[in-house]
């Protein structure tokens, strides 16, 4: 089975794209997740920008704090995975030229 066949992923990207503003998405994130959550989401994120620029591992442990565990898990999503981080980093790169 797909795991976004399941109506509480199908809720969850539903909410996701129906928000417009940084600030309701701030308030549904603030609400969805822990402070820890949220921070374990961000430094993933950051990690993934820091790989797109071509960083090196000890450059992006030293400025994210993420263990080399975290950095190889993303860099392996980010090459391989579905082009999610690849597609998001694009078009934030786009919108703030």
């Amino acid at each position: 089975m797909d795991l976004f066949e399941n109506e509480g992923y199908q809720l969850l990207i539903k909410a996701l794209v129906s928000m417009e503003t940084e600030e309701e998405c701030k308030a549904f994130l603030n609400d969805l997740m822990t402070r820890k959550e949220l921070a374990d989401i961000a430094q993933r994120i950051l990690v993934a920008k820091m790989l797109s620029e071509q960083a090196v591992y000890n450059k992006i442990v030293e400025e994210t704090g993420a263990s080399t565990a975290t950095i190889s898990r993303v860099n392996r999503c980010y090459l391989y995975g579905d082009g999610g981080y690849t597609s998001v980093l694009k078009k934030m790169k786009e919108e703030s030229v």
